[in-house]
């Protein structure tokens, strides 16, 4: 196919976000003047990424057409599908397209931001279609480790694009609310252009378990525990909530809800019925004295170790009003986040240490995962026939194991368009390919600031966690020259002062021998002298110690 990026005939299909990595989920689908967009996701930190609060994708694009931008289709109430919502609406406006639940959780999440109210919403329900500029966008109801997940079958001038965000084939799911495969058939025998199917599990054999697998996990580890049970989950997985509480109603206990996220979220979902919970099971942190042990099952969020979370201070036995004793349960019902391992492998030694038992994915059933293994997502294929298929929402390695099993199955390998963030994907007249990318990436928000944070400002965090800082303090005349102050040597992270009075003190000589050096000229020139005492400290130091702190000096004005 030919490569024109300007060309406005046929469809364009863009990953900001979402392939190749896991989270930051956004699909840009483009036709003429028409844009939509299938999600708007987060991603949390990953290890190297210090400081940094949360990241987003990086918008450019869209913001250079935000008048063509006709709508937002979200599949679920994630934060890896709606978290980066708060930020994108500041810069766009477009309506916001999804199903009840998902639509509540991102209606309280724009409150704290103060969106709330100048955000067009529809709520749609599973197989309901909107009509928007060019395309026709129809809602498929999926499983997931949500409520009201959906996939979404766009309908376009080239044909119709199957994404299905997050999904799973449970056979057996909580609320009886099947994954719609007669759907997917329909639009198999109709005829697909390109299937965008989510690639996470896709190293997994076999299928992946009914979230009812949980529910009688808790059924048997409940009724042997003599003491409170505390039960960590994620605060959106609903299914997960009731089972947690339906098992604790029939073993007599009530439910303490503990965490914003889990108040706030169980509270949405109680108003909008997609939440039983009996009247007067309930309690709140007061009435917890007049209750034994065994009458307590709290359900909170923490399962990933977080520090500030109240399962991680409960663990440190730093919480004001909950103390863990020998005989309490905890129960971490969710799966070990990458790069979370060793936080919630710290976080069980520090609940045993307290005299907790404790269940977790490694040794029990109280997690199961919300996406398809590799016999659900060759389903998906066969059902839905793509003449084209795009692995997305996964790590590289995902989307080309994924590629494969898709050839399996019949797709044949030039079909199979394995890509990255940024890359423009372009049909026309039932050909496709990629023809180019676009600016994409990552935006860091530390704090309140929003993008204010790049790859120098990691870097120079990096290199401070790793090797220190020294700052080198000294005052001279401009005018003569003349050393009036200093050098004082202040260290952070380098050596401990104390103790190393006697190198420091060395330090301040090389810097003195320094200055003596340079002509008086040169002494005059602040910034000639910054240099020469970096690159004289920088030396030394690598020479002596071999570390390599960040060093400022810094001259005073006199």
């Amino acid at each position: 196919m030919e490569s024109d990026l300007n060309e406005q005939s046929g469809l364009r299909i863009i990953p900001l976000g979402g392939v190749g990595e896991i989270g930051l989920n956004m699909m840009v689908y483009e036709h003429g003047d028409d844009i939509i967009i299938a999600d708007c996701g987060l991603m949390f930190p990953e290890p190297h990424m210090l400081g940094i609060d949360i990241v987003i994708p990086d918008i450019t694009y869209l913001r250079e057409r935000a008048d063509r931008v006709r709508g937002i289709f979200l599949t679920h109430g994630h934060e890896d599908h709606i978290g980066a919502l708060p930020f994108v609406l500041q810069e766009l406006s477009p309506p916001l397209y999804g199903t009840a639940l998902t639509l509540g959780f991102i209606r309280e999440k724009l409150k704290e931001f103060d969106l709330d109210g100048l955000v067009d919403m529809e709520v749609v329900k599973p197989r309901e279609s909107v009509s928007i500029g060019a395309f026709t966008v129809e809602f498929i109801r999926v499983s997931h480790s949500i409520v009201d997940g959906c996939a979404l079958a766009i309908r376009t001038p080239e044909g119709v694009v199957i994404h299905t965000g997050d999904f799973k084939i449970d056979q057996t799911p909580v609320d009886g609310e099947l994954t719609d495969l007669a759907t997917f058939a329909r639009y198999g025998s109709e005829g697909v252009l390109a299937l965008l199917a989510d690639s996470t599990n896709v190293e997994r054999e076999g299928y992946t378990l009914s979230e009812r697998v949980v529910g009688e996990a808790f059924d048997e580890i409940f009724p042997r525990c003599d003491g409170r049970i505390i039960v960590a989950a994620f605060s959106s997985n609903i299914h997960r909530v009731q089972q947690a509480v339906d098992a604790a109603a029939r073993c007599g206990r009530k439910v303490l809800l503990n965490g914003r996220s889990m108040i706030a979220n169980v509270a949405i979902a109680r108003q909008m019925g997609y939440l039983s919970i009996p009247d007067g099971l309930l309690i709140d942190l007061r009435d917890m004295p007049r209750l034994t042990p065994e009458q307590i099952c709290m359900i909170t969020t923490g399962s990933q170790g977080e520090p500030m979370s109240a399962l991680a201070r409960i663990a440190m036995d730093d919480h004001k009003q909950i103390k863990l004793e020998a005989g309490d349960t905890v129960i971490l019902s969710s799966r070990f986040i990458p790069g979370n391992e060793k936080t919630i492998s710290d976080l069980i030694n520090h609940l045993y240490r307290r005299g907790a038992e404790v269940y977790h994915e490694k040794v029990s059933e109280v997690h199961v995962s919300g996406h398809a293994s590799q016999e659900e997502l060759k389903l998906m294929l066969n059902l839905v026939r793509p003449r084209y298929f795009v692995p997305v929402h996964g790590e590289y390695r995902h989307l080309v194991k994924h590629a494969r099993l898709a050839q399996k199955v019949g797709v044949p390998a030039e079909r199979c368009l394995v890509i990255e963030n940024g890359a423009v994907v372009s049909f026309r007249d039932g050909e496709g390919g990629v023809t180019g990318n676009v600016e994409s990436g990552r935006v860091f928000i530390d704090g309140k600031g929003i993008g204010d944070v790049g790859q120098v400002v990691l870097k120079d965090r990096k290199h401070l966690s790793e090797d220190g800082m020294v700052v080198v303090i000294i005052a001279i005349n401009q005018h003569t020259g003349e050393l009036i102050y200093g050098p004082d040597i202040v260290s952070r992270g380098f050596v401990f002062e104390d103790e190393s009075q006697e190198y420091l003190d060395e330090t301040k000589k090389i810097v003195l021998d320094t200055l003596a050096g340079m002509t008086i000229e040169a002494r005059g020139d602040w910034g000639e002298v910054k240099q020469e005492v970096r690159r004289i400290l920088r030396r030394f130091f690598n020479k002596t110690i071999e570390r390599r702190p960040v060093i400022l000096p810094l001259i005073l004005e006199m």
